[in-house]
């Protein structure tokens, strides 16, 4: 066997309308679809710009609040200028939780919290730098 793509990645919220504003107003996501899953889980599928990968969201109010240990999951988006997006998230009152950090290879990277707290990473790359 051989995986073709990946498709998705789920992640737990504990409140589905304010993950989606976060995502929408913050990052600019888009909200393709929402429904609720036979089993009766809230769920919301996001484009992501340039990306085939959807961020599906999940949010199932019976099992409580979610909360996501420090350090254990982020998601990693590419912007054109990091100068641009740490000014447009300080206008919305986003707190940068670590950085500007510049790497070995050019890139500059920035993190924020998103709700639940998971972490969001924003890196500017130099064209041509490697994925990761």
């Amino acid at each position: 066997m051989r995986v073709k793509k990946l498709l998705h990645t789920r992640m737990r919220v504990s409140d589905m309308d304010q993950t989606i504003r976060f995502y929408q107003d913050v990052l600019g996501l888009e909200v393709l679809e929402r429904k609720v899953s036979p089993r009766g889980s809230h769920l919301a599928f996001l484009k992501v710009p340039n990306s085939e990968e959807l961020i599906e969201l999940c949010s199932f109010p019976a099992s409580g609040p979610v909360r996501v240990q420090e350090d254990l999951v982020h998601l990693a988006f590419e912007v054109e200028n990091l100068d641009e997006t740490i000014r447009s998230l300080q206008s919305k009152q986003v707190a940068i939780t670590d950085g500007p950090t510049h790497t070995s290879s050019g890139s500059r990277f920035i993190f924020i919290d998103a709700p639940d707290g998971y972490e969001v990473e924003l890196i500017e790359r130099p064209p041509g730098t490697a994925l990761v």
